[in-house]
């Protein structure tokens, strides 16, 4: 796995990223940690750990750690794996040799078989499939997953995309124009475990209809 960068979204997660990093010492890849400069009980957690490299975050939002991550990646293939440990990283093999045939692959957690979540509930669930039903309509994307961004792909893809969004819209944002510009993808089931520590940050209603004006916000555009 030495040709692949993990990016790790950590904001507000003092308590599970070192948890988290302790499993992934077994997985010979580069790790860039995206951090808040205010965020001191982070930085603290997990400065003294080896071969972990800390991105201090230039803009808010979700959206905006994954892009500064990315920018930093110089590896042939980029992961997006979250800090609360609910991403399991024995995914990891099966999704990198996938997409050595492909430019990115989705988890998801309802192929099947296999997939499955710990931590979803009812509205998330719900959402999940509105969305997703609405990505499949809207943009042909043959996609059962479309808010889960444990997504692993080829470093150039994830550039050549040229991302925007600087929040939960990002999820819908990645899928859409990979499909737009004909990148070559799949999704394979995965099971999301319960969280390590701490809460979820999404609030159900406010990112929900952030994510669904991200969705219609593509219609009719072109990115060939």
């Amino acid at each position: 796995m030495k040709n692949l960068t993990l990016i790790i979204p950590a904001k507000k997660e003092a308590e599970a990223l070192p948890l988290f990093l302790d499993e992934l010492k077994e997985y010979d890849c580069d790790i860039l940690v995206v951090a808040s400069k205010e965020d001191v009980d982070l930085y603290q957690s997990i400065k003294k750990t080896d071969k972990i490299k800390i991105i201090f975050q230039e803009k808010k939002g979700y959206g905006n750690a994954l892009i500064e991550g990315l920018k930093f990646s110089k590896t042939e293939y980029s992961c997006i794996i979250n800090a609360d440990g609910s991403m399991n990283p024995k995914y990891l093999d099966e999704m990198l040799e996938n997409c050595k045939k492909k430019d990115l692959v989705f988890a998801s957690r309802y192929a099947k078989p296999g997939g499955g979540s710990d931590d979803d509930t009812i509205v998330t669930f719900i959402g999940n499939k509105i969305f997703s039903f609405l990505g499949n309509f809207l943009f042909n994307l043959n996609i059962s997953d479309i808010l889960y961004t444990y997504i692993l792909g080829k470093t150039s893809a994830f550039k050549k995309m040229n991302l925007k969004s600087h929040d939960f819209r990002l999820c819908v944002e990645i899928p859409i124009k990979a499909k737009k510009m004909d990148f070559e993808y799949l999704c394979l089931p995965n099971h999301e475990r319960s969280r390590i520590a701490g809460k979820k940050k999404v609030n159900a209603i406010k990112d929900g209809f952030l994510i669904l004006i991200g969705i219609l916000s593509f219609i009719g555009k072109n990115y060939k």
